[in-house]
């Protein structure tokens, strides 16, 4: 049997601080993950996608300008973008091997099962810990359909070394966006197949309005109110069928993809052995993100459940919180207010503190600033079609609330936004702060 003072269940970027942090302050640190080290961000999700991504807003950029500015638009190449995407991923694991070396951390390849409170079953190895910290991340949901087997997911779409000639989405979400207009400006036939009558429904509806319009317009197919009943293989490719208000539609696609959202990847690890309580939403913790029925286990990221957005920022937060509760005893607890979150979809949608919907429940006195804008000339310059705001403002006070955005760069200027929710900051301090010109971020004064 191994000992240590913590072991953490998972290397994302929680487990990641987490383990480097404690062996920093001379803690016995052992970390484990079946999968190779990184987590879904860096390995699966935000980092490669956002590498792929990078051809496709060369394109959109050029579509926009075609015939005001340049007189051709580049062809853009799945194949090299997926070369140059794999010699970042390939590095990363090795990198952060490398880290956990140096600071004398004892690495496992392998899953992790609870035999008791403090014990684990890790490959062939016995390990018992003072504190366990499960930061396992999470991974798709599964769909529950007859067929459910032929669809693939997000890992697998980053993975294609030849790129579909036809794609369906299964749900409506970040993911399904994301990937959809990436795959459609690469050259594929895309559908999206969502169950709500509106796509993206923890975003703004007016936001989500304009990107749905913007969508369409790509060729997109998005058909809403429909929940998916099967997945048949059908002349070399798959039949998927629906169900809406309609009644039973079939289409056909190259390769499903399954974008119905993602669960907490906790439910094979025998919990029960350790008497961890847990849920849907994860491991049940409390403010100090240490599980509410065993003081041994913590848990952070998207294993944890938690008032956090499922967001990378929010799992290094956690990290770092739980990292120093394990040092100093439960003396921090997570702020999740003011917490953008963007979809990286072309134009971009981003979005950060309350929707008119929560600041109504919540009882609030304040009013709603909203246009349309694409003769700004953040838009106007690059011939950008969709640009679009709304801004929540405390009538009393003139704090802001809320901000929600689409348009050029608006994953960047979504962070002052953030900043001034954080810090309290008033449409009349916005106002009065001197911003570069021209520049996207100086539009912030006209939105509040």
């Amino acid at each position: 049997m191994k000992n240590y003072d913590v072991f953490v269940i998972g290397s994302g970027m929680a487990g990641m601080n987490i383990a480097n942090k404690c062996a920093s302050k001379g803690l016995r640190v052992g970390i484990t993950d079946k999968l190779p080290y990184g987590g879904t961000c860096a390995l699966r999700g935000c980092d490669p996608k956002k590498i792929m991504l990078g051809p496709t807003e060369v394109k959109h950029l050029a579509d926009n300008l075609h015939e005001k500015q340049i007189s051709e638009v580049p062809a853009i190449y799945w194949q090299e973008a997926m070369k140059f995407k794999q010699d970042f991923v390939d590095a990363m694991p090795p990198k952060i091997e490398k880290s956990y070396e140096k600071n004398k951390i004892d690495t496992f390849h392998r899953s992790a099962k609870f035999i008791s409170e403090t014990q684990l079953q890790v490959g062939n190895e016995t390990i018992e810990a003072g504190k366990i910290i499960i930061a396992t991340g999470a991974k798709p949901r599964e769909l529950e359909i007859p067929g459910e087997e032929y669809a693939m997911d997000s890992t697998d779409f980053l993975n294609f070394q030849f790129l579909p000639s036809s794609l369906l989405f299964i749900g409506g979400g970040y993911i399904a966006f994301e990937f959809a207009h990436m795959a459609a400006r690469f050259g594929s036939k895309v559908t999206i197949v969502h169950k709500g009558r509106r796509p993206l429904e923890n975003f703004d509806p007016f936001i989500v309005d304009q990107l749905t319009e913007a969508t369409k317009q790509m060729g997109i197919q998005l058909v809403l109110n429909t929940n998916v009943t099967a997945i048949e293989k059908a002349n070399g490719a798959f039949c998927v069928t629906g169900k809406g208000e309609s009644g039973e539609k079939k289409w056909e696609a190259a390769q499903v993809i399954n974008s119905a959202g993602r669960s907490p990847a906790i439910f094979d690890m025998d919990l029960e052995k350790a008497n961890v309580a847990f849920g849907e939403k994860g491991v049940e913790v409390n403010e100090y993100l240490q599980s509410t029925t065993n003081p041994n286990v913590y848990a952070a990221g998207d294993a944890a459940d938690t008032d956090g957005i499922p967001l990378t920022p929010v799992a290094v937060m956690e990290g770092h919180i739980v990292a120093s509760n394990i040092l100093k005893g439960n003396i921090k607890k997570p702020d999740y207010t003011a917490i953008p979150t963007v979809v990286f979809t072309l134009p971009t949608m981003a979005s950060v503190g309350f929707s008119e919907e929560e600041a109504v429940k919540k009882g609030l006195n304040f009013k709603v600033n909203k246009d349309r804008v694409p003769d700004w000339f953040t838009a106007k310059r690059i011939n950008e079609k969709t640009y679009a705001y709304k801004t929540l403002i405390e009538k009393e006070t003139g704090k802001i609330l809320g901000a929600h955005l689409i348009g050029p760069h608006a994953e960047e200027i979504i962070n002052l936004f953030a900043m001034a929710i954080k810090a309290g900051f008033t449409s009349k301090d916005l106002k009065t702060i001197i911003l570069t010109y021209p520049s996207s971020s100086s539009d912030v004064v006209y939105m509040v």
